[in-house]
């Protein structure tokens, strides 16, 4: 899995995307939330539950339909007046993809055993062919490693340059629109 820094800087790009007067400390604080929630199936291990269950890690959290009913939750329980309108469809999406941004960049780390996109109708594990992206340990001690620097390093390579690009793209985009 990429870390928790990486997955949160990337939904905070993303939310760059949507105009300013939508973007709350409430938003970005879900956003970032909507982000990291797959990777809480990773308490599974402490229950038995093996890697490769449809419950394991990068199963079903870390599915698309897992992303759009985290949309749809988060929509419905923090913006409800606004579930039936246009913006509410505007959120929804937007807390879909900061959740699916997880098992893309997931599907872009060096190990694990892949993610599955489409459970629960096919469990297959898929990584995408480009994996520039190092494994982030599981534990947060674990995390403050040499390996954990390899792997911030690699985020920052990889999803920090990026995302920055594209917070400068879309504030340029906001900024003409005016």
């Amino acid at each position: 899995m990429a870390s928790a820094f990486g997955h949160a800087f990337a939904a905070i790009a993303l939310g760059t995307t949507l105009p300013k007067e939508m973007r709350s400390i409430k938003f970005w604080l879900l956003a970032m939330i909507c982000s990291i929630l797959p990777d809480a199936d990773v308490i599974g291990f402490s229950f038995g539950i093996p890697y490769e269950s449809f419950w394991g890690h990068r199963g079903f959290s870390h599915s698309l339909l897992f992303a759009i009913l985290v949309g749809l939750i988060i929509c419905f329980l923090f913006y409800y007046k606004l579930f039936f309108s246009r913006k509410g469809i505007i959120i929804i999406l937007f807390f879909t993809v900061a959740t699916a941004s997880h098992a893309i960049l997931d599907a872009m780390t060096t190990g694990g055993l892949g993610v599955a996109f489409f459970s629960p109708w096919d469990d297959t594990r898929h990584f995408f062919d480009w994996r520039p992206i190092k494994v982030s340990p599981i534990g947060i001690g674990n995390f403050f490693s040499d390996r954990g620097k390899r792997v911030i390093l690699s985020e920052l390579i990889y999803i920090g340059i990026p995302g920055t690009l594209y917070m400068m793209i879309t504030s340029s985009i906001h900024r003409f629109k005016k």
